[in-house]
Formats: C-alpha cells, structure tokens, sequence
C-alpha cells in the first residue's frame, strides 16, 4: 500500500488560511488616531478568544491556578477579619463580665442587708418586755381563760405592730414549739399553712434549735404573692422555743431587682438552693425553675456564659447570699458584643474589594499560561485527527516555550514512523492472503470427518440413555414397593393402636359418667346449706337495727348529759367529759353497726349470687352427662370398625409381597442391559472427540489466518486517516 499524498485543495486552504491570519494581524497593528466602535469590538473579542472555554478547573490548569490564588487570598483575608472580630468581642465580653458581676455584687449586699433588717425586726418584736412579759403569762398553767385571752390579745397587738410598720410584711405567726401557747397571728395570714406547719421538715429542724431560714411560697393563683422568713427563737423569761414566721410581699424583692439594669434584655433573678425562682425582673418567673444552667456556679461569686429558654447565648453573673439563695443576672452576648460587628462589616467590604483584585489578577495569569496550552492542546487534537502537518510557533524560552519545541519535534518522529509502518502493513496483507486460502481447504476435510463421527456418537448415546433410564424407572417402581410395605406396617399398628384407645376410652367415660352424677348430689346439697345461711344472715340483719337503735338512743342521752353539765357550769365539768366519751363511745358504735350491716348486706348479696350460680350449673351437668353417654356409644362403633380394617389390612400385605419379588427380577435385567449400551456409547464418544480435536484445529487456523487478514487491512485503513 502506498503512502496516501497530500491533496492539492488541502494546500490551496491552507495557503488562504496563513494569508487571511497575517492580514488580520497588520490590521490590528495599524491603528489610527481614534479608535472606532469596530476596533473596540474586535479588542474585546481578541481578549475573549484568549481566555480558556473549558472552565471546569479538573480540565483547564488556568482555571485552577486562578481559583488556588483567589481562594488563599480570600481565606487570609477573611480569617483576619473574623480573628478580629472575635478579640474584640472577647475584649468586650470580658470588660461587660467584670462590670456585671461588680453590680450583681453590690446588688446582692444591699438585698442581704434589707433581709437581715427583716431578721432583726421579728427579734426585737419578740424580745420586747411586753411580748416576753404576756409570753410569761401565757404559759402558766393554771391561768383562766380570761387571763388567757388578755395575755393572748397582747402578743397579738405587737404582732400587727411589726405587721403595719414594717414595709412589706403581709402576715407574722408566732407558734409555741410544745403547744404550751395558743398559735397567734396577725396580717394576712394563711389559715392553710397554719394548718399543715407543724408536720413540715423544716419546721421540726427549727423547733430543735436555733436557726434561721428563708423560704420561696408557690404561688396560689390569688392574692399578693409572699416569699417566707422562718425564725426559732427562746423565751428569755419562760426559757420556751418559739418560731417566728414572717410573710414578705414579694413586690419589695421584684422592685430591688428591677431597679438594676445589665443592659437591653438583661435579666435578674433570685433562686433557691433547688434552683427554683423567688423573684425576677421579669413578671411571670416567679415559682417556676429557672430557665439557667447553673451547674457551673459553685463558688460564692463569679460568671459564666449559658444559654436561655430560646437558646440564645448569654452572659450570666452571680452572687450567693448569706441565705443560701443566689442573685442572678444575664444579658444578652449578642447585646454586648453589638458594637464588634462593625469590624466584621469592614472586613466583608474588605473582601469584596480583594476579590475584584484577585479576579484582575487572575485574568492575567490565565492569559500568561492558559491560553498558550489551550493552544497546543488544540494542535494536538488536529494531530490526533491525522493531520500530522501541524506545528506551533512560540518565540518565548520559558518552559511553555520550550514545551512547543518537543512538540514539533514530536511531531516530526511520528510522521517518519508513520511512513515506515505502511510499506510494512503492505507486505503483511500479502501473507496473510496465502495463509486464509490453504486455512480454509484443511478445515473443509476436518469438518466432513467430524460429522460422521458425531453420527454413530449420537446413535451409542441415544442406546445408553434409553437403557439408564429404564434401570431408573425399575429402581424407582422397588422403592415405591418399599415405601408401600412399611405404609402397610404402619397402618396396620396404627389401626391396633386405634382400637386399644378405643377401649381405654371407653373405661374412662364411664368413670366420668359416675364423678358427674356425684357433682350433681353435691351441687344439690350445696344448694340446701346456701339457703340456710341466707335466713341466717337475715336474723343477723334484724339484730343489727336493733343495735342500732340503741346506739341513737345513746347518743341521745349523751347530748342532754352534755346540755345538762353546761348548766351546772364548773361542777358539771367532769360529767361533760364522761358525756362526751359516752357519746364518742356511740358514734364509734353506729359506724360499726353500720359497717356490719353493709358486710352483712354484701355476704347475702354473694350467697344469692352463689345460689343463682348453682342453679345455673345444675342443668350443664344434666347435658354433661347426656354428652358422656353419647360419645361411650361412638367409642364402641369405631372399636368395631377397626376389627374390620385391620383384616383387610392383612389381605393386601401378602399382595404386595408377591409384586415386590417380581419388580427385584425385572430390576436386574434393566442393569444388563443399561452396562452394555454405556460401553458402546464410550468407544463411540472417544472416536468422536478425535474428529472434532482434529476440526478444531482446523477452523482455529482459519480464523487465525482472517484475523492476520483484518489486521493487517485495518492497519492499512488506520494509515490512510493519516496527511504526510
């Protein structure tokens, strides 16, 4: 095959292409004195063309040069301007923690200083002479009640002294530890709580010694709402204990904390050891848990940062009191940290501009190496298209130069290559022509042999196979013999044992039969005992409104005892107390008689109950008895039945056995048979595999011989794509 020429139109286009880019390029040097809409448009596009098309930067290296730089400037640029804003926000932050917790400080001084106020003014109320002095008397123990009442009314009056002159206190109680003076009160007091005090925890501490304590009251949904001072103190003349409680609207605490501003959305807060809110700045916290962590507020003071109820991050600040309670006080850190965001602002200002630069940058860059590769790839992509014609002209020594000077000496060995590899794939389509027809004539004479050969093949092993499958057909009608002689077996003890449980089963009816009739006379007499208990239990009830008359009479003559010793006044005194025990003595009879009755009332509700039951089960156990007699007689049919069907069983057994023997002897002439014809089919087979061993070789020499052929033709066809 000869090397394919060069084709004149290709020369005459080409020559026309190099004319028309050097009249372009005289064109754009020429410039006059103005520049033209034209010029400006053509300038445009020139810088266009020389910017990548591609710009996925895992295929344009210029692209990916350009987003490296543009990425690294904009992250330096970014990282300081955020590493700014957040020193100053910590600047900020930590100057703002510094001063809150000096006024959360403060705060907390002033309120301990109004607390204690509270503490000494409830101990001096109690130590006043005139309090001690009706303290005195009002322990004695043989003082009248008058007496009693006048030492009472006193103790009181200095109670609403303390109650009206002190700001803020709603209600004081004063309450004797042993119960030697009656509970005393003034304000508002609450008559629940005065209740229910004494069997409080902390009641009981405070009874023991002195001490003490301040208390957050739940809120009751009506009226002012209070927070508690509980005081135990001594009697200096009677030497008895005391505790002092007084109510403190909560308004005076709310008012101190509002007064004290953090800042916008600050927040100020007093809880309890058990974290629960006292009082807040804010209405609506008061009782509840607050919303903080304070899981990090174990010393006596500090602050720290958490969050609140929507999540927010804020600054808090505490003080733990002398009461065990501690002072609180957030602000929002975004608040504090407000004026911090100008920085970041600036720095995104920063940032756009840097990007504008980068992106200039950028540009040129791309133009410096982008645009040189693009290029050469496209002088390479005409050169991989068979135009081996191609070279590039660049007048720079960098490397990209020196790139464009292998490529042109690339391009020079493979087109010298390319011409000897055609006269050597001339000559190999030649051979390869000779080779295919002598191929062909040996494969034609294996194939005629091989055909033959497969018929008798064919013939043997259709023989063998008939043979093997009657041998199966003959082994499978034995094992089915098998199968249904042990059948035969099994029915056979199946039936015997089906009779057996027949007659077992009859037995045991028949002693079902004589067990429910004894249910039955046992039903019956339980029946006769229930309706005798029932009259019983009717003669008890009868007894019972007796005693229950009495015990109203009783009580009766109780209360005109009663009514009677009030009249005789100081020497009726003791029968009143035996009138009034006789008259508990009473009540506690009624409630028995009464709750005898109603156990009464229930035992004869069930006996009914029991009767009813009963006499509903007499009747199942009349159909028992019919059900049992009924299935007895089927138990003797199938009995009988089972006779029959084990003679038949018996009758076939010894059929089968005569079957069985034949199929043994037709079995082993299927086996003679079935060896023969394998042994013929095998000779057959092996002179069969020869005949195709031999074709195979053959036909693998013909398609050796085409495929050397199409090779050598693609070769030819693959070099003619190529312009030398």
């Amino acid at each position: 095959m000869s090397l394919v020429p060069k084709n004149e139109d290709q020369e005459t286009n080409s020559k026309k292409k190099d004319k028309k880019q050097k009249g372009e390029r005289k064109s754009k040097s020429v410039q006059p004195g103005g520049k033209s809409k034209g010029d400006t448009k053509a300038v445009w596009a020139n810088f266009l063309d020389k910017l990548p098309k591609q710009l996925n930067p895992a295929k344009a290296v210029g692209v990916r040069l350009f987003l490296i730089f543009f990425v690294a400037i904009m992250f330096f640029v970014l990282t300081i301007g955020i590493m700014s804003s957040q020193m100053a926000k910590g600047t900020i932050q930590d100057n703002a923690e510094q001063a809150n917790l000096q006024t959360i400080v403060q705060t907390s001084q002033k309120l301990d200083i109004v607390m204690q106020k509270y503490e000494e003014n409830l101990q001096q109320m109690f130590l006043d002479d005139e309090m001690q002095n009706a303290i005195m008397d009002a322990s004695l123990a043989n003082i009248s009640d008058y007496d009693k009442f006048t030492a009472t009314n006193k103790m009181r009056t200095r109670l609403n002294t303390l109650t009206f002159s002190t700001k803020g206190v709603s209600a004081v109680y004063m309450l004797s530890a042993d119960n030697i003076v009656d509970d005393v009160t003034s304000g508002s007091a609450d008559v629940t709580f005065l209740d229910t005090v004494r069997e409080e925890a902390w009641f009981k501490d405070l009874t023991s010694a002195t001490k003490t304590l301040w208390m957050q009251v739940p809120s009751k949904g009506k009226g002012t709402e209070v927070f508690r001072l509980a005081r135990s103190v001594q009697s200096v003349n009677s030497m008895k204990r005391f505790i002092l409680i007084a109510d403190i609207n909560l308004e005076i605490l709310d008012g101190y904390l509002k007064e004290v501003k953090l800042g916008n959305n600050s927040k100020l807060q007093m809880v309890t050891q058990d974290n629960v809110v006292v009082g807040s700045s804010f209405e609506g916290d008061q009782g509840n848990p607050t919303e903080f962590d304070l899981a990090k507020a174990t010393e006596a003071s500090g602050s720290f940062v958490t969050k609140d109820a929507n999540g927010n991050s804020v600054l808090a600040s505490y003080s733990t009191q002398y009461s065990g309670w501690k002072l609180i006080g957030t602000v929002d850190t975004a608040e504090l940290t407000k004026s911090a965001n100008r920085i970041l602002m600036f720095t995104i200002f920063s940032l756009i501009v840097v990007a504008i630069i980068a992106v200039l940058i950028g540009v040129w860059m791309v133009r410096m190496i982008a645009y040189p590769l693009g290029k050469l790839r496209n002088l390479m992509e005409e050169g991989s298209k068979g135009n081996l014609n191609v070279r590039m002209n660049m007048k720079s020594k960098d490397e990209i130069g020196q790139l464009a000077v292998s490529f042109n000496e690339m391009m020079e060995n493979i087109t010298a290559l390319v011409k000897q590899t055609n006269n050597s794939a001339q000559d190999v389509l030649e051979t390869a022509a000779e080779l295919t027809q002598a191929s062909n004539k040996t494969a034609l004479s294996a194939k005629e042999i091989a055909v033959a050969t497969e018929e008798i093949a064919n013939g043997a092993t259709s023989l063998a196979n008939e043979a093997e499958r009657g041998n199966e057909l003959t082994e499978n009608i034995s094992r089915q013999m098998e199968r249904v002689v042990q059948s035969n077996k099994e029915m056979e003890m199946s039936a015997r044992q089906v009779e057996k449980s027949s007659q077992q089963g009859t037995q045991y009816l028949n002693g079902l039969m004589e067990k429910t009739n004894m249910t039955v006379e046992m039903i019956n007499a339980l029946t006769a005992k229930v309706d005798s208990l029932k009259a019983s239990t009717g003669s008890v009830l009868k007894v019972l409104d007796v005693m229950q008359n009495i015990t109203q009479q009783t009580n009766i003559l109780s209360l005109n005892a009663t009514i009677e010793a009030a009249r005789a006044g100081a020497a009726g005194r003791g029968f009143m107390v035996v009138a009034d025990e006789i008259r508990q003595l009473a009540d506690q009879s009624r409630q028995s008689i009464t709750m005898v009755g109603e156990i009464t009332d229930n035992i004869q509700k069930e006996m009914n109950e029991t009767v009813k039951a009963l006499s509903e089960a007499s009747p199942i156990f009349q159909e028992q008895i019919a059900s049992v007699q009924e299935t007895n007689q089927i138990f003797v049919s199938v009995q009988q039945q089972m006779e029959g069907f084990v003679r038949h069983l018996d009758s076939v057994t010894a059929s089968i056995d005569q079957l069985n023997e034949s199929q043994t002897v037709l079995s082993e002439a299927m086996s003679n048979v079935s060896a023969v014809a394998q042994q013929s089919s095998a000779t057959s087979e092996e002179v069969a595999s020869l005949s195709s061993e031999q074709q195979t070789v053959g036909d693998q020499l013909v398609q050796l011989s085409n495929k050397l052929e199409n090779v050598s033709a693609g070769l030819k066809e693959s070099l003619s794509k190529f312009t030398v």
